[in-house]
């Protein structure tokens, strides 16, 4: 009798403790083997206190995201910028034409990748890490152009030089210089209004400086008539 009491005592607590999943490791997919249940239970421990400062950096992370969210849905809806119609490359993962996955056409058209890393919906080159490469990209509307915005989405800050074209076709570097993009993020090459209008950009990457395959999601030209 009383070893039917000590099974019907323990075989609960065996079985609660293995459904307990540890909160404060991320699962792998080579999950730790269960640790068996103790004899008799232990005295249950008192919740930690909250760390100090921890709701204000929990919030401060909140608020920084939805910062990220309203600037992208702002650049999104600029009147003065305008995004791709039509655009060629240097080359393009597995010679990619038209509008297949990684072709250069991937970067015309309003940004539609999500989440930083490899999307057939962005531009790359045929290889990574080769070295220079670029994208040139045609506009509806020539205008008197103050920035360009390349939203990177993939091996982000290996853009090196960013050019406008004039009217009879002279290229013009706008900027030119260290990359600072990290992830899923644009690239804000500003610059005094040129004196010509334009509706045609060329953004040239050096692919050897960040590991990797280097992808452009789309780039925005900005400008005024006046």
């Amino acid at each position: 009798m009383i070893r039917f009491k000590l099974i019907y005592c323990v075989l609960p607590l065996a079985l609660l403790g293995g459904c307990k999943k540890d909160s404060g490791t991320q699962e792998t997919s080579a999950a730790k083997p269960a640790a068996s249940a103790p004899a008799t239970p232990a005295p249950a421990a008192s919740a930690p206190a909250a760390a100090p400062g921890a709701d204000a950096a929990e919030t401060s992370a909140k608020m920084a995201d939805v910062d990220w969210a309203m600037k992208q849905e702002e650049i999104k809806s600029d009147p003065n910028g305008e995004w791709a119609i039509q655009a060629t490359a240097s080359s393009s993962y597995n010679d990619a034409q038209g509008t297949a996955g990684y072709s250069a056409n991937q970067a015309t058209g309003v940004p539609n990748v999500d989440s930083y890393g490899d999307n057939g919906a962005a531009w790359t080159a045929k290889t990574p890490d080769s070295g220079i490469e670029w994208l040139d990209l045609k506009y509806p509307k020539p205008v008197y152009a103050t920035e360009v915005r390349v939203r990177e989405s993939s091996g982000s800050g290996a853009v090196v030089k960013v050019e406008v074209f004039d009217e009879k076709g002279g290229a013009h570097a706008v900027w030119q210089g260290n990359d600072p993009t990290k992830e899923l993020n644009y690239l804000m090459a500003k610059f005094p209004k040129t004196a010509f209008k334009t509706d045609h950009v060329k953004v040239t990457l050096a692919t050897n400086v960040v590991p990797g395959w280097n992808e452009i999601d789309a780039v925005q030209l900005v400008g005024t008539d006046q």
